[in-house]
C-alpha cells in the first residue's frame, strides 16, 4: 500500500474526451471520466448551451447569477467549448480537436451526428483510434438499430419501456417510476464502463471503435431477479404482493421505518425476532418462520404482528435490535438523512465542487474508491464558453481573430 505521500495518480490522466451531451445520462457518464482524470471538454450549443443550465431548481448568486442545481450535479471537473458545428470552419476546427482526443461521447439523439456529417464512417477516417460512444433511447450501432430506434427517450420512457415500473409501487395502484433519474444515470455507468472496455481493446489493436449504448438496453440488464424467474417459470413481476421473491418488508419505527430484507426461509433469524417480539405463539406455527409462503402472508399476518411492537421503538434502536436478530437491515432514509449520514463522510462520498459564480455546492461523488489514488478533484463546473480560447486557439486550430469574429457571429 502506497504511503500518503506517494499516492498514485488518477486512472484517467492524459485521457482527452470531447462530451458532445447535454441533460443527464451523458454528462453523467462524462462526469465519472472526469473525475478519475480525464481531460473532459464539453462541446456545447453557442448563446444556450447544456439544455440542463436552464433546469429548476436554481441556485441564486450576486448581480442576478444563477445556476441549475441539476446541471451542477453532473458537470463538476470539465471544460465547456461553445460550438456551432453547422458551420463549415468549426466543423473543421472540430475534427481538429477528434484527431487529438480519445474519445466522444454523443447523447444528442439517433442520427444527429450523421445528419451533420459527422457519423461513425466520418470520424472514424479523422481519428482511427478514435472511441466513439453514444447513447440513445433504443440504440443506433451499424447492424443494431430496431424497430423502436427512432423514437426519443428519457428516463421515464425507459424506466417504463425497461419493466421496472411494472414492478414497481403499491398493489393495484398505477405503474411507478423509482423516484430519482435512474434511467439516465444507471445507462451513464454502463457507457463509462463501455468506454473503457473499448480503450482497453484499442491498447491492444490501436484501433478505435463505435460504443453503441442504449438506454432501454441497460435498463433490462438490471431486471437480474425477475428476468430469471420469468426464465425458470413463466412468472411475470407484477407490483402483486405475492410475487416477493423473499420477505422485503418495510416496518414501522416510531420515528420512520426500517427495512428488512432477505429473510425468506430463515428460521432461526424469525425464531430470534418473535422471542424478541414477546410472540413466542407464533413459533409454533411454520408460516410465522418464513418457511414455503408468499408475500401476501408477510403484508397480511407478519408485518401486523411486528409492528405492534416496533412501532414503539425509535427505527435507530429498532434496526440494531434486528441485525442482533440477524435480519439483514437498514433504514429508510431520505435524501436529508443522506446529507447528514456519517458513514457517508467516511466514505468521502459527497464533495463541496462549487458553483459558477464562486460560491458552494456540495456534490455527491463517484463512489469508485481506489485506496492508493489521490482523491477525486473537485472542480467547478464551468462558464459556458469559459474555454473557448484555450481549446479553440489551440487542438482546434483557430486563430484568435477567427475566435474573436466568431464571437461576434453567435457561432461561439
Amino acid at each position: 500500500m502506497t504511503t500518503s505521500n506517494s499516492k498514485l495518480p488518477l486512472p484517467l490522466q492524459g485521457l482527452r474526451v470531447l462530451d458532445a451531451t447535454h441533460i443527464v445520462a451523458g454528462p453523467f457518464c462524462s462526469m465519472i471520466l472526469a473525475d478519475m482524470g480525464a481531460e473532459v471538454i464539453k462541446i456545447e450549443r453557442p448563446g444556450s448551451g447544456d439544455r440542463a443550465r436552464i433546469n429548476t431548481p436554481f441556485i441564486h448568486g450576486p448581480d442576478g447569477q444563477k445556476d441549475s442545481a441539476r446541471y451542477l450535479g453532473v458537470n463538476r471537473n470539465k471544460k465547456s467549448v461553445t460550438l456551432d458545428l453547422r458551420n463549415a470552419r468549426l466543423k473543421e476546427a472540430f475534427e481538429d480537436m477528434v484527431k487529438v482526443s480519445d474519445v466522444l461521447l454523443d447523447n444528442w439523439g439517433p442520427g444527429a451526428m450523421r445528419r451533420l456529417g459527422l457519423g461513425w464512417d466520418r470520424l472514424s477516417e479523422v481519428n482511427p483510434g478514435l472511441v466513439y460512444a453514444t447513447i440513445t433511447g433504443y440504440g443506433d450501432g451499424e447492424g443494431l438499430r430496431g424497430p423502436y430506434s427512432n423514437w426519443p427517450a428519457n428516463n421515464p420512457c425507459v424506466q417504463g419501456m425497461g419493466g421496472w415500473m411494472e414492478m414497481t409501487g403499491a398493489p393495484g395502484s398505477a405503474p411507478q417510476m423509482v423516484g430519482d433519474n435512474i434511467g439516465d444515470s444507471v445507462p451513464g455507468v454502463w457507457t463509462a464502463l463501455g468506454i473503457m472496455m473499448a480503450l482497453e481493446s484499442k491498447r491492444k489493436t490501436g484501433k478505435g471503435q463505435h460504443v453503441d449504448m442504449a438506454m432501454y438496453d441497460c435498463m433490462v440488464a438490471h431486471t437480474t431477479s425477475s428476468m430469471p424467474l420469468y426464465q425458470t417459470n413463466g412468472q411475470v413481476t407484477t407490483r402483486a404482493r405475492e410475487n416477493m421473491f423473499s420477505a422485503q418488508l418495510a416496518l414501522r419505527a416510531k420515528d420512520g421505518y426500517v427495512v428488512l430484507a432477505g429473510a425468506g426461509n430463515a428460521a432461526e433469524k424469525w425464531t430470534a425476532l418473535w422471542k424478541l417480539v414477546g410472540r413466542e405463539d407464533l413459533i409454533e406455527d411454520s408460516r410465522y418462520l418464513g418457511l414455503d409462503i408468499a408475500g401476501e402472508f408477510y403484508f397480511s399476518n407478519i408485518v401486523p404482528a411486528i409492528e405492534e411492537w416496533s412501532q414503539q421503538i425509535p427505527k435507530q434502536e429498532l434496526n440494531q435490535k434486528l441485525l442482533e436478530c440477524g435480519f439483514s437491515m437498514g433504514i429508510v432514509q431520505d435524501v436529508a438523512d443522506l446529507d447528514r449520514c456519517p458513514h457517508l463522510e467516511i466514505r468521502k462520498m459527497f464533495l463541496d465542487s462549487g458553483n459558477t459564480f464562486g460560491g458552494s455546492f456540495r456534490t455527491v461523488n463517484t463512489p469508485i474508491r481506489l485506496v492508493d489514488t489521490i482523491d477525486t478533484p473537485a472542480d467547478a463546473p464551468p462558464l459556458l464558453g469559459a474555454n473557448n480560447e484555450e481549446i479553440l486557439c489551440s487542438i482546434g486550430g483557430l486563430s484568435p481573430d477567427e475566435l474573436r469574429q466568431m464571437a461576434a457571429e453567435g457561432l461561439v
